[in-house]
């Protein structure tokens, strides 16, 4: 059962964690919420149902309604920035013990925050693939076509879905012109693992690897509901070593960690960061006077 703290003894804790363990992160839609892009079980979710798999697959007016709202949703996406969670983290894998983070987002913040070794779970929604034939492309370029194709097409979305999708009217999609892949015609999916569908075998094969590595887990942002995400906090169990959850709310995971936060991402991670650069600096400030 976890140790579930509050406060500076919280972040002492979580900070002499990270610095005598080599750590990996796992992080959820939760850590991007302050940076537009609401989750699907936190305070910010919406009433709505997320694509699913079959159902883009099988139906036709499914992936009509779906691309209708991501050449609404994808600039969105596309021009929001890291929060201070995500700078946090990439300042700790620079100068401190994590090693990488493995994320079941498809935002690409991590990224764009300077973070290197980043493994996305359920991929990217800047590349598009095509089902029949493979090919990928850059999802920009997708939305140049989408636009050439529905030149009149307009509508108004009160906000984005982590997965890049939009509520908007139904009437704006009914005519709505879905292109296909340029190389043999086949149907264009965003290169995400949608609800339902399975994440590549390689893929899984690269997050065990990632976790066996690891001498602890950290876990910031995720409720951990879906299997996919949460698989890897019980092989880290099953491994002995710790693991630590950051949330704002509870997680599936709270009965296997070590340590347990209930806390704002954007409040906790910044200041471990400022903790360990604070630590190094002190202690490299003891070695250049010692050796003086």
């Amino acid at each position: 059962m976890a140790s579930s703290r509050r406060g500076p003894q919280g972040l002492a804790a979580l900070a002499t964690l990270l610095r005598s363990h080599k750590t990996l992160v796992l992080s959820g839609a939760g850590i991007s919420t302050d940076s537009g892009i609401p989750d699907y079980r936190g305070s910010t979710r919406r009433p709505r149902q997320p694509m699913r798999y079959q159902t883009f697959v099988r139906d036709a007016r499914a992936r009509q309604r779906y691309w209708a709202r991501s050449v609404v949703g994808w600039p969105l996406t596309a021009r929001a920035r890291p929060n201070p969670a995500h700078d946090a983290l990439a300042r700790l894998e620079r100068r401190a013990n994590v090693r990488g983070v493995l994320t079941q987002n498809v935002d690409g913040l991590h990224q764009r925050s300077g973070s290197r070794h980043v493994l996305e779970l359920h991929g990217s929604l800047a590349t598009v693939v095509c089902l029949s034939c493979g090919a990928r492309s850059g999802r920009d370029r997708l939305q140049e076509r989408l636009h050439a194709l529905n030149p009149h097409f307009a509508a108004q979305a009160p906000g984005i879905a982590p997965d890049g999708d939009v509520d908007i009217a139904e009437a704006w999609t009914q005519r709505f012109a879905v292109p296909a892949c340029r190389r043999c015609g086949g149907i264009l999916k965003p290169d995400v693992v949608f609800f339902g569908e399975n994440v590549p075998k390689d893929r899984v094969a690269r997050g065990w690897a990632m976790v066996d590595a690891a001498e602890a887990l950290l876990v910031v942002g995720s409720s951990l509901t879906v299997f996919s995400g949460y698989r890897f906090v019980r092989r880290a169990r099953q491994r002995g070593v710790p693991i630590a959850i950051v949330n704002d709310g509870p997680t599936r995971g709270d009965d296997d960690a070590t340590l347990r936060l209930h806390a704002r991402l954007g409040e906790v991670l910044p200041r471990l960061a400022d903790a360990r650069e604070a630590t190094r600096h002190a202690v490299h400030m003891a070695a250049w006077t010692g050796a003086s």
